[in-house]
């Protein structure tokens, strides 16, 4: 009894218990070993009666034949569904001889259940079913909640004693403090040293470790802190609380879900392609995860946030494995991304806008043909990775969106201080949906001498005119208008008439503000602060956004299961059902009424 009390104490989240909780869940325990290979939980069988901890060895969880997690001594599974009373919709099989400890629904033998707060939601149960099960919704809960022990190891620790320190608390990774930084090393850290022959017992841990360790707040939401995991590609994050000293670890299984664990796996083989063929391999992934994340119920503005962040990791990539060629100039660049992809809004057929900057370099020859150029490289290089350049030129091989530092700022102030000039609306509209993957300061630079210069009544006038232009497409009489001729007869285009209006309002917002970044709906949040929109205007663009979005959404996955390669946001109002027509043509009225007031009042709302 008293190894099973140590043992899991030693482990989140039974370490939340009290000591009396604790022995009546010992009671509870019963053993049992499976031989390497032996299925433990069959995907679709009935609901569990008993949930699983591993104390020995490892389990693999697969979705449809695909290993997607390995489980190690301390980690549990199978309690959402012994807790919901769901099928298990994974398979679990031992990868090695494991022995489990079993228990049944601890809930009627504490005195204190609600302190027995389970991780791993997602691994036994998707989103969808949690939220028809009543269980919270791990995306809002608070970091603090999610986070494990942490493991310290002194400086000048061993790699053998890193292990044992590792192993006594079953956790997979430590922090070293070194010169006053934090690092991590963490056990796929002693897997690469392994791999690579480099590694051996009396190694010094810190020479694995990385330093500084990303770090996230304990008050940050847990779907905010997964976002960053998929950005920065890792799979610990440390949790910092007052004077931002480390008191967690957050881990990647412990947040996802096994379909939202996919992008992770993208992240993890982009950065392991060593050539571009590699890398369109890998970027095949993507239509894929975009299907599975749909079909887990993920919330359509946060499937686009994850998979942006994955776009981004394929252009870094793409960037860094372009042949530059010999005798290339000295110059800094940054690469920028421009549109939807750069508000993290992008939809899966999605084109990507590039723009290209460099540094000014004293007495250099001109290096504006090389790095067009480059520039044409990384453009086909991206294809190849099956993501499209801009149909209408917005590329980086276009000399207006391929500038140096100076030639670049100067035009984009210029567009403010001038905006009768020709495309000055468009061109200052794009730059304020830029951003920067490379070289962020340079490329930060460009957007920041446009927000700085004075932006005055005339410029914002004639750029309100332009935003507005962009209008719903809502009739007086039959409700909805479509076109009358041509190949999209009898359709409206949602994007244009519902997704455009409403982001060129935020846009409009970021450069009266100054402030150009983030998404749609932060700016739309943004410009209800500074006084722009009202409470209820906001509520009803963000609204708006969101429904018209999921529309697209829905109409692009099911071209994607399909096999349509065509890319139309084209739809016609006699093919959607009664209930969406509706709420699709008040979404447009509450649109245009929200331009028609602004156009009116926006000079008083200002003062």
């Amino acid at each position: 009894m008293r190894e099973y009390v140590d043992f899991l104490g030693g482990q989140s989240p039974y370490d939340a218990l009290d000591a009396a909780d604790l022995e009546a869940l010992a009671q509870l325990v019963e053993v049992e070993y499976f031989a390497a290979g032996a299925t433990i939980v069959a995907t679709g069988e009935a609901p569990l009666s008993h949930f699983y901890v591993v104390r020995s060895g490892e389990v693999e969880v697969s979705d449809r034949g695909r290993v997607i997690d390995v489980l190690g001594t301390g980690e549990t599974f199978g309690q959402i569904s012994v807790l919901s009373g769901l099928p298990p919709p994974l398979t679990v099989r031992a990868a090695e001889d494991t022995l489990c400890y079993l228990f049944p629904d601890p809930r009627p033998y504490l005195k204190h259940p609600e302190r027995l707060q389970f991780s791993h939601y997602g691994s036994i149960v998707s989103r969808e079913r949690l939220a028809r099960s009543g269980l919270v919704d791990q995306a809002l809960r608070l970091v603090r909640h999610q986070m494990r022990p942490v493991v310290w190891c002194s400086g000048d620790a061993t790699v053998a004693q890193a292990a044992a320190a590792m192993t006594d608390a079953g956790q997979s990774c430590a922090l070293i403090e070194r010169g006053g930084a934090i690092g991590i090393v963490t056990d796929s850290d002693f897997r690469a040293g392994l791999a690579a022959g480099t590694l051996t017992a009396h190694t010094p841990v810190a020479s694995l470790a990385s330093f500084p360790a990303a770090t996230v707040g304990a008050d940050t939401l847990v779907g905010d802190a997964f976002l960053k995991m998929i950005e920065c590609g890792h799979h610990h994050l440390v949790v910092t609380g007052a004077a931002e000293k480390p008191v967690g670890i957050l881990r990647v299984v412990d947040l996802a879900s096994a379909e939202v664990r996919n992008p992770l796996v993208i992240r993890r083989a982009v950065d392991d392609a060593r050539t571009i063929e590699d890398l369109a391999a890998a970027a095949t992934l993507l239509p894929g995860t975009w299907l599975e994340l749909y079909d887990t119920g993920v919330a359509a503005m946060h499937i686009a946030a994850l998979l942006s962040a994955v776009i981004d990791a394929i252009m870094l990539r793409i960037i860094e494995l372009t042949e530059v060629g010999e005798n290339l100039v000295s110059q800094r660049t940054s690469w920028m991304l421009l549109g939807s992809i750069a508000r993290r809004e992008p939809l899966p057929r999605s084109d990507v806008d590039t723009a290209l900057v460099w540094e000014d370099l004293a007495g250099a020859a001109d290096p504006t043909v090389k790095l067009r150029h480059w520039a044409s490289a990384v453009l086909d290089n991206m294809e190849k990775c099956g993501l499209q350049r801009c149909a209408e030129n917005a590329n980086a091989t276009n000399p207006q969106f391929a500038r140096s530092q100076s030639a670049f700022s100067a035009t984009a102030a210029s567009w403010i201080t001038n905006p009768t000039q020709t495309n000055a609306l468009l061109l200052s509209s794009m730059i304020a949906d830029s951003r920067p993957i490379t070289g962020v300061a340079l490329g930060r630079a460009v957007s920041d001498s446009m927000l700085s210069a004075t932006r005055g009544r005339e410029y914002l006038s004639r750029l309100l005119q332009f935003t507005i232009a962009n209008r719903p497409p809502v009739g007086f009489v039959r409700g909805l208008v479509v076109e009358h001729s041509g190949a999209n007869r009898g359709h409206l285009n949602l994007k244009q008439g519902g997704l455009v209006p409403i982001a060129s309002l935020g846009r409009w917002i970021a450069i009266v503000t100054g402030d150009d970044r983030g998404s749609t709906i932060t700016r739309l949040r943004r410009g209800q602060a500074a006084g722009l929109l009202t409470t209820d205007e906001t509520e009803t663009l963000v609204r708006a956004f969101e429904y018209i979005y999921g529309l697209l959404l829905d109409k692009e996955i099911a071209a994607m299961r399909a096999g349509d390669l065509t890319s139309t946001t084209w739809v016609a109002p006699k093919e959607l059902d009664s209930l969406t027509r509706r709420y699709l043509r008040e979404a447009f009225r509450a649109v245009a009424e929200v331009q028609n007031r602004l156009d009116s009042e926006w000079v008083a709302r200002l003062s």
